[in-house]
């Protein structure tokens, strides 16, 4: 069976490389930019940068910094709204997955009619956006070098994907110098959901040999860096490893898609506005465990790529270990699990049966090793929000 890899045309990597945005914004024919970012990174003042940069090329710019976490419909209109009334060409996305993600559903409805839900799923845009760089401000969702958007329509509570290669961003540039201003606990958060990536990449039914080499080589630059990373934010080597081990995750479950994670990260998300990557991350060990005995072998490589010594065990005991390298992982950054996060508990139980149809609608959980019924992915959100730290 003959299998499709698409990434971004043009991706410059390491540090300065944001300082290309007016390069590449003049080679792509740009006479004038909106720049989508949200407020944090507005007060960092990389926006200003990203227009100064352009300006030196003769292009010039204007800012749309409202996209919330998440970016919901009301955020992709109104940014939709500044780029025409501006008449703008180009369209510069900074900051987290958030401001990406907005930036590509502007892209994708200025050619493309119709309600932003009818492009839900996979392959139902039918035009490519506007050109359209995307410049990461942290080592987490690989956003920059996707086929995938996730918009949030607050009416429904539903975060609707879409994954699409007509949302590949025209150029990706990916500057670990910007993640330095990047505090400890989202430091932690994105890195652990770039981790997510890339194990739901490697164990995805829909994995294919370009992904499987991506996705190893992630798991090892991402667990072998995060914890510097989140212990000094000025480690700069630590940085360019996540960075790069993000956005090598992206490529690779862009491509070979997500799973059983990702398909219940969505709802609780979408129903008490927790951060992606901190919904994701609550949920990984948890679901892991129930994933494992779909896959061993694939569990028991990514114990060896997190650099746990598996030689002489069995394979269940191999692919265990790659639990066990995870827990002690989230250990170490602090992370907190499900229950632990300010959701209360009788709004989690009056919306848990709603939350699992969801994640079985949203496609993802169907790539997964070991298939979930509605009734497991309940029992799954009990455990995990029950779930607390053990002792390893």
């Amino acid at each position: 069976m003959s299998t499709i890899f698409s990434i971004p045309p043009t991706i410059i990597t390491g540090a300065g490389a944001s300082e290309k945005v007016g390069e590449q914004a003049k080679r792509l024919g740009a006479t004038k930019a909106l720049i989508v970012t949200d407020p944090g990174i507005v007060k960092v003042g990389y926006p200003h940068q990203i227009s100064n940069n352009l300006q030196n090329a003769g292009i010039t710019s204007t800012i749309y910094s409202d996209v919330t976490p998440d970016p919901t419909l009301q955020n992709v209109n109104d940014g939709l709204k500044q780029y025409v009334d501006e008449k703008c060409d180009l369209i510069v996305s900074i900051g987290g997955g958030s401001a990406i993600d907005c930036g590509k559903g502007i892209a994708i409805k200025l050619t493309n009619d119709g309600e932003f839900a009818v492009y839900m799923g996979v392959d139902k845009i039918p035009n490519p956006g506007v050109k359209l760089i995307a410049i990461p401000t942290t080592a987490g969702t690989g956003s920059e070098v996707t086929k995938v958007t996730v918009i949030t329509d607050t009416e429904r509570n539903v975060k609707m994907m879409l994954s699409s290669s007509c949302l590949l961003a025209s150029v990706a540039l990916v500057d670990p110098i910007l993640s330095l201003t990047t505090p400890p606990h989202l430091t932690a958060a994105v890195g652990v959901d770039a981790l997510t990536h890339a194990i739901e990449a490697y164990i995805s039914k829909r994995a294919q040999p370009i992904t499987d080499a991506l996705a190893l080589k992630a798991i090892r630059l991402i667990s072998g860096s995060l914890r510097q990373a989140w212990a000094d934010g000025e480690n700069i080597s630590a940085k360019t490893d996540m960075m790069i081990g993000a956005s090598i995750a992206g490529m690779a479950f862009s491509n070979s898609s997500v799973a059983l994670v990702h398909g219940m990260s969505r709802p609780i998300g979408a129903y008490f506005h927790i951060h992606h990557g901190l919904s994701n991350s609550v949920l990984l060990l948890d679901v892991m465990e129930f994933s494992l005995v779909g896959a061993p072998h694939r569990f028991a490589d990514i114990a060896e790529a997190m650099g746990e010594q598996i030689d002489g065990l069995s394979l269940m005991k191999q692919a265990d270990a790659a639990i066990t390298a995870v827990e002690r992982l989230v250990n170490d950054i602090d992370m907190p699990r499900l229950g632990e996060i300010g959701i209360d508990a009788d709004k989690f139980e009056e919306v848990i049966e709603k939350m699992a149809a969801d994640a079985i609608a949203s496609g993802s959980p169907a790539n997964n090793p070991r298939q979930a019924s509605q009734e497991e992915i309940i029992a799954l959100y009990r455990k995990c929000f029950a779930s607390r730290t053990r002792n390893i």
